[in-house]
């Protein structure tokens, strides 16, 4: 059986150096060969009609030469491959997460401007590849602190129990059972009763308590998970269903993790372009921890707004 690789993108940035080392061990951990991609981000002039070349080996690539004297003395590479691509940077690497089963990025690059948190290379790929995309951050991001946490290996995933879970929970279970670390699973909520007309005049809120609310929330989430405790029963899981912004609570629950995990959105039929939404960048902006970006399993798109 052909293992997929981990592909990581690099461009010389200490960003990318990062992104490199993350995706080193991922590789490991899932006993899958390493391609490490350098796109030029320009077309070879001899092929004016290329828009995005397909990978090859390079021979002489100066980013690759530099990767190459990097890793000389490491002995625990896995199979690695070195190659460069001509073409537009965003368009190339989503183009190659077709065929990986997973692709890691620096949160910027050499272009852009030095203020930039998130560079838009990086959120184009965790928008566009068909695989997931796992974004290194720069260290020393601060985030407010959470509510206490038990020591050890953490992943954190993100449930919306509106939205599609089921390939994000899968990656986020098998991730923390390749690392022996639990399984931090978050789904908040917002709860503002709703006001409503009694009589002509007069307003009073419906007789739900916010107990009631976040127990349906936690209900919802427990019978989202027996299939994938029954697929990795070694993972110990931690449930955590807040009220709050999820933004928030993720950002502050990636200190000290290993990882952090979210959805993209899928395409809906006002909206089929792929997009990321707003939770999903504010985690990316913000978290001090990687996060990998999940593309929701393959499926119709949805015509219910």
């Amino acid at each position: 059986m052909i293992t997929l690789p981990v592909v990581v993108a690099v461009d010389g940035s200490d960003d990318s150096l990062r992104a490199l080392d993350w995706a080193l061990a991922a590789a490991r951990l899932r006993a899958a060969p390493l391609w490490v991609v350098h796109v030029r981000g320009q077309v070879r002039r001899a092929q004016p009609d290329v828009v995005a070349a397909a990978p090859a080996p390079s021979v002489e690539e100066p980013v690759l030469d530099h990767v190459r004297a990097q890793l000389a003395d490491r002995q625990d590479l896995p199979a690695t491959e070195y190659v460069a691509c001509d073409g537009a940077v965003a368009t190339v690497l989503p183009e190659l997460g077709a065929d990986a089963q997973l692709m890691v990025v620096g949160s910027r690059g050499r272009g852009g401007f030095a203020s930039l948190i998130l560079g838009s290379t990086s959120l184009a790929v965790a928008g566009e590849a068909d695989c997931p995309v796992v974004v290194v951050p720069r260290p020393g991001r601060e985030v407010h602190e959470g509510p206490p946490v038990a020591p050890g290996p953490r992943v954190v995933v993100g449930v919306d129990v509106d939205g599609p879970t089921e390939a994000t929970l899968a990656f986020a279970f098998a991730e923390a059972d390749r690392r022996h670390a639990v399984l931090h699973v978050i789904s908040s909520y917002l709860w503002a009763p709703l006001e409503v007309w009694s009589a002509p005049g007069q307003m009073v809120s419906p007789d739900v308590e916010d107990d009631a609310v976040q127990e349906e929330i936690r209900t919802l989430v427990t019978g989202l998970l027996p299939v994938h405790r029954e697929r990795h029963p070694d993972v110990r899981v931690e449930l955590s269903t807040p009220p709050g912004q999820a933004a928030g609570l993720l950002v502050a629950a990636s200190k000290d993790a290993e990882l952090v995990v979210v959805g993209r959105h899928r395409r809906r039929l006002l909206a089929p372009a792929r997009m990321i939404g707003s939770v999903t960048q504010a985690v990316l902006l913000h978290a001090a921890s990687p996060v990998a970006v999940i593309p929701p399993a393959a499926e119709p798109i949805r015509t219910d707004g």
